[in-house]
C-alpha cells in the first residue's frame, strides 16, 4: 500500500519543529516495516501567510506500507504530533492528512495554490473529503490546509536537498555550538551546497537562533552533497539524529504567478513587469521605495535595509527602466507594497548629460571662457568660439539581468544566483545510503 502522510503546523515561536517529529517517524516507521520511496518531503508555504509560525514548512512521508497496518501506521503518527506539538501556542494548530494510492491533481493544484496564494480550511477540508483515506486535526483545524499541501506537493519540477541535524533535549534553547571555520570550508570546497555563508557579512547561515530542536540544516543539489558537507562540519556539542529531505526551498516555486498591478492581492506573491515611474525614496530605516506601472495601475516596490547592496542597486533605476519585480505583496494605510525579492533588469532608459567637449587640438579637458565666448583648454590652452557642450551618456551602474538580496535576507523559497541553470527534474529512483541516523 503507497501511504502519504501530511504534517503541518506542530512548532510555535517558542519552539518544536514539524521536521523534528518527521524524523523521529522516519525511524518509527521504518521498524514497522515501512519502506520509504522518497525522501521525506519538505514543502515551504506561502511565506505571506498570515497564520504561519516560523518557516511556514510542512512535511511529507511518502513510503510502502505493510497492508493490514493502516490503523497501527495512523496511531503512530499521531502520538508523535501529540508528544511534540507546540500545544500551548495560540497559533500552533496540527493537522495530519493520510492519503493512500496515486497522488491526484487536484491535490497537486492545491499545493501550487497554498504555496502561491492564500487557501482557506473549507477548501482542503472539501478536498480531503474527496480524495483522502482520513485526516486528523488539533484546536482550529487549519494545520489541514498545509498537510494536505503537503500530500499534494510531489517535487516533480525543480528540487533541492537539506540535511537537517538535531539536537539532545538539554541542549535545546542554548548557543548553539557550531565551528563556524568548518561551515565556511563547506561552501568554498563544495559547490553544490548553497547559501550556507553570507558573501556580504561572511554570517553563517546554517544554524537558526532560536529554541527549537534543529542544531543545523545543510542545503545542497544532491543527496550526496548536503552528506558530505556534514562530514565537514564540526561541532562541539552531541547531534541526537539527522535526516535527508528532499525540498522545493531555492526553487522560486513561490514566484511563478505573474499578475498585473489591478490583480494584485495582499499577501499573494507576485511577478510583476512594469515601467519605473520617478524618482525612488528612502524612508526612515533606510529602506527604498520606487514605483512602477504597467497600465492597469502603479504599485509601489520596497527594498528593505536588511536586503544590503540589494538596496544599492534599487538606487540606480531610473524612470523608463523596463523591470520585472517579484515578490510578496503588503497592505498598507497608503495602498499595496510589493516587497522585492528578486529584481530583473529587461531594458534601461538611456541617461545623457551636457559635458564640455575635448581639445580638438590635444583631447585635453576643456572650460568655458564665458557667455558666449566659447571654449578654452585646460592643458594647452587652445581658445574656439564655435566649441560648445556636447550630450555623453551617462554610465548606470546597472545591466540588465537579475538582481537578488543578499543570502541572509532571502526567504527559505527564493532561488539563489548558485542554482540558475541547475534545475532538477523528476523524483528519485532510489534514495542514497545513508540518508538518515537511526
Amino acid at each position: 500500500m503507497l501511504l502519504h502522510i501530511g504534517i503541518d503546523d506542530t512548532d510555535s515561536p517558542e519552539g518544536g519543529c514539524t521536521t523534528y517529529v518527521a524524523a523521529l517517524l522516519v525511524e518509527k516507521l521504518e521498524g514497522m516495516g515501512c519502506r520509504f520511496v522518497d525522501y521525506p518531503n519538505l514543502l515551504r508555504l506561502n511565506p505571506n501567510a498570515p497564520w504561519k509560525t516560523r518557516g511556514n514548512g510542512s512535511i511529507c512521508l511518502r513510503v510502502e506500507a505493510p497492508e493490514g497496518g493502516e490503523a497501527e501506521f495512523k496511531k503512530a503518527v499521531i502520538d508523535a504530533v501529540e508528544s511534540h506539538a507546540e500545544f500551548q501556542c495560540d497559533n500552533t494548530n496540527p493537522g495530519v492528512v493520510f492519503h493512500e494510492g496515486a497522488v491526484p491533481e487536484a491535490l497537486k493544484k492545491f499545493h501550487d495554490d497554498v504555496v502561491q496564494t492564500i487557501v482557506h480550511l473549507e477548501e482542503a477540508e472539501r478536498l480531503i473529503a474527496e480524495h483522502c483515506a482520513s485526516a486528523v486535526a488539533w484546536k482550529n483545524r487549519r494545520g489541514l490546509i498545509g498537510a494536505l499541501a503537503a500530500v499534494g506537493g510531489t517535487l516533480e519540477g525543480d528540487h533541492t536537498y537539506e540535511l537537517l541535524t538535531y539536537r539532545v533535549p538539554e541542549k535545546r534553547g542554548k548557543k548553539r555550538l557550531v565551528e563556524l571555520e568548518s561551515v565556511r570550508s563547506v561552501e568554498a570546497r563544495l559547490p553544490e551546497t548553497f547559501n550556507s555563508v553570507d558573501p556580504e557579512t561572511g554570517q553563517v547561515l546554517i544554524a537558526p537562533r532560536g529554541p527549537d530542536p534543529v542544531l543545523y540544516g545543510v542545503r545542497g543539489e544532491t543527496p550526496e552533497s548536503v552528506l558530505a558537507a556534514m562530514k565537514m562540519i564540526e561541532v562541539d556539542e552531541p547531534v541526537e539524529r539527522w535526516c535527508i529531505f528532499r525540498t522545493n526551498q531555492g526553487t522560486d516555486a513561490h514566484l511563478a504567478r505573474a499578475y498585473t498591478v489591478s490583480d494584485l492581492k495582499p499577501r499573494h506573491p507576485s511577478t510583476i513587469t512594469g515601467i519605473v515611474e520617478g524618482k525612488h525614496r528612502v524612508i526612515e530605516g533606510g529602506h527604498v521605495i520606487f514605483t512602477i506601472a504597467d497600465g492597469s495601475g502603479r504599485v509601489d516596490c520596497a527594498a528593505y535595509e536588511p536586503s544590503g547592496s540589494f538596496r544599492d542597486t534599487v538606487m540606480r533605476l531610473r524612470e523608463g527602466d523596463e523591470v520585472r519585480v517579484a515578490g510578496g505583496v503588503r497592505e498598507t494605510e497608503m495602498g499595496l507594497t510589493l516587497n522585492l525579492e528578486r529584481l530583473e533588469a529587461l531594458s534601461l532608459a538611456v541617461e545623457q548629460r551636457l559635458v564640455n567637449p575635448r581639445c580638438p587640438a590635444c583631447g585635453g579637458a576643456t572650460e568655458s571662457m564665458g557667455r558666449g565666448q566659447g571654449l578654452r583648454c585646460k592643458k594647452c590652452g587652445h581658445r574656439e568660439v564655435g566649441l560648445t557642450k556636447v550630450t555623453e551618456e551617462v554610465p548606470r551602474g546597472i545591466k540588465p539581468g537579475i538582481y537578488l538580496p543578499p543570502p541572509r535576507a532571502e526567504r527559505h523559497l527564493t532561488k539563489p544566483f548558485k542554482r540558475y541553470g541547475r534545475e532538477h527534474r523528476g523524483t528519485p529512483e532510489k534514495l542514497a545510503a545513508p540518508w538518515h541516523s537511526g
